[in-house]
């Protein structure tokens, strides 16, 4: 099937303006490739430190050079419901590594937060930062040279883009990601929201709200619903980080520990020392990043990752800019219709056929690069295959031919949407970005006063108070990368969203982050540039006519040009004071240092 001529297109304007970049990059990457193991070359003192703490076999196998050693990088901690299945894991993979020949250590943990327990806390002001610690700390861990490839062990938010991060900068090595699986369904995603509303307008207490948020987030596992973590773990299958089908199998089954120990195999078999090399900064090349883009906007995926990719990708050494996104997002047909976008989670997404068939439709309707290198096999064609178990071994079969649930998941030819899920806007306010899959379309655009904010808290305060019962468009501003580390606002979604239920026109603009959760509020967020660094949020006044068109790529103030360029910035950078205590002081290099949130809001380069 011939590519689609907009993604080819895009794919190669990529590599266009990337292409100074890239080359420097590959160059390095191959620089650092050795005649064998690294470790090879190791002074004597150096190895025996390295293989101090192995059994008698493995210290005898790391001393030639014809065994390759596998780094295991675990982001495990038991607080997360998503990393908690990975404890067990580097024992699975060891000792189906050293059946197959090879052996493997644990070279290091990475931290892993979870933005869904500090939601509304200080420690929210850590975690877009997290991203960048996990991928130092991933260096760490593999800075050692006595590996020959990587398993990378982690599922949630900003975890598996840092291990990426990480794993790019030792490029000349395969890498694979091992992911957990998602918990069981709970109660259903509508019933949750529904319940935060009632909450929100007064007419539940707490207890009740407790009660059903922990009959949501209720055992091992992902969270069900689409949001970032589960966008990752789509993105890592369509960028072939993952085996094939291995996304979305439950923690705890036969299969999900199958599937591990089929990755410990796979990485020997795609070292420098095997015959099907593949060093994961030539494999995640240009194909690989649009296809990821391609799959986000088909799904309706995370707005996290309009950060994220650019992140990813600038590690490899390649550009992309959210005009890739909005490009693609004119020819991507939505085909999924997943929380918050729809009531189903990713349960019913795996059971209506999953990765396997929506990767089979975009490749057929040329929508992505079929000839792009993954861990799993020579191209993309591979993953329209899923797993199955066969005498206690994975093995791979054709994956459905058509769709198990069409209100779930359907065909390129009878999608949910002709567009994709994300847009991109733009105006006298900046550039900013807009998830659409869950907003209906009667309220994606949206003229009316503006309520200024500087923080989430006066917002709240001001719904409590019964100042927001009207038709407004929320300005919250001084939550950039630059002001206080770009913190999600989620919980300003449930407040807006009772003021829309109550028929008024409203949206959210904001140089914070909402995350996959955002919901059926039109709301712009990762406006740059930022309020901090000058940008034109901090010249809005209330009462000022604020008009946000999704659909149009509209997002400006209605004030004269002159009028509104005299006016001098409110706000500013936040006193630093206001960021002791909970860890956040020692991130102030971060804050000085950070990019801008359409450059991958990162702290490198």
């Amino acid at each position: 099937m011939a590519v689609h001529p907009v993604l080819a297109e895009v794919t190669r304007r990529i590599a266009e303006r990337s292409a100074d970049r890239r080359e420097e990059y590959l160059s390095r990457i191959r620089d650092a490739r050795t005649e064998g193991p690294a470790r090879g070359g190791m002074g004597c003192a150096n190895l025996a430190h390295g293989f101090a703490a192995c059994g008698v076999q493995d210290k005898l196998w790391l001393r030639g050079n014809v065994t390759p050693n596998i780094a295991i990088v675990s982001s495990y901690n038991d607080m997360l419901s998503a990393h908690q299945p990975l404890k067990d894991y580097p024992d699975v993979l060891k000792a189906a590594i050293r059946r197959a020949g090879g052996t493997a250590q644990f070279a290091g943990g990475v931290p892993a937060m979870c933005d869904g327990i500090t939601q509304g806390r200080a420690g929210m002001e850590l975690s877009l930062f997290s991203r960048d610690v996990v991928a130092m700390a991933t260096a760490v861990a593999l800075s050692h040279d006595m590996f020959d490839g990587m398993l990378l062990l982690g599922v949630c938010d900003k975890i598996v883009p840092g291990l990426v991060i990480g794993a790019l900068s030792f490029g000349h090595l395969p890498a694979i990601l091992v992911p957990a699986g998602p918990m069981a369904s709970g109660l259903p995603n509508a019933e949750k929201a529904k319940v935060r509303k009632r909450y929100a307008a007064g007419e539940i207490g707490r207890d009740e709200l407790l009660a059903a948020e922990a009959a949501s987030y209720h055992s091992p596992g992902t969270c069900t619903f689409y949001g970032t973590a589960n966008s990752n773990q789509l993105l890592m299958e369509v960028m072939g980080l993952h085996l094939p089908g291995a996304s979305f199998v439950p923690p705890g089954t036969d299969l999900r520990e199958g599937l591990t120990a089929a990755a410990g195999r796979r990485v020997l078999q795609i070292t420098d020392l095997a015959a099907e090399y593949t060093p994961v900064g030539e494999m995640l090349d240009e194909r690989a990043f649009a296809n990821a883009i391609v799959a986000l906007l088909a799904t309706g995926g995370s707005t996290n990752h309009t950060l994220h990719l650019p992140a990813m990708a600038a590690a490899a050494g390649i550009e992309l800019t959210w005009d890739d996104f909005d490009e693609l997002s004119q020819v991507t047909p939505m085909l999924t219709q997943l929380y918050p976008s729809g009531t189903a989670d990713i349960n019913h997404f795996h059971a209506a056929g999953g990765t396997a068939f929506l990767i089979g439709e975009l490749i057929d309707a040329g929508l992505l690069h079929e000839d792009a290198r993954t861990v799993g096999g020579a191209t993309l064609a591979e993953y329209r295959k899923v797993p199955r178990l066969d005498g206690g071994r994975v093995v791979w079969e054709d994956g459905p031919a058509a769709t198990g649930d069409p209100a779930v998941l359907r065909p390129v030819a009878e999608p949910f949407d002709t567009h994709g899920g994300l847009r991109t806007v733009r105006g006298n306010l900046g550039r900013a970005v807009v998830k659409v899959s869950a907003v209906k379309p009667e309220h994606r655009a949206v003229e009316a006063p503006a309520r200024v904010f500087d923080s989430q808290e006066g917002l709240q305060d001001a719904f409590a108070a019964g100042e927001l019962d009207r038709d407004v468009v929320a300005v919250v501003r001084l939550q950039g990368p630059r002001a206080d580390g770009m913190p999600e606002l989620h919980r300003l979604i449930t407040p807006l969203g009772v003021l829309q239920d109550r028929g008024h026109k409203v949206a959210l603009v904001t140089d914070g982050r909402l995350s996959g959760a955002s919901g059926a509020v039109p709301a712009a967020i990762h406006a740059s540039p930022e309020a901090a660094a000058g940008g034109p949020l901090a010249r809005v006044r209330d009462g000022d006519v604020v008009r946000l068109d999704a659909d149009k790529g509209l997002l400006e103030v209605l004030v004269p040009d002159e009028e509104f360029a005299a006016r001098e910035p409110e706000g500013g950078v936040p006193d630093p004071g206001r960021w002791s205590g909970t860890g956040r002081e020692l991130f102030a290099a971060f804050r000085a240092a950070v990019g801008p949130a359409e450059r991958g809001a990162g702290v490198f380069g």
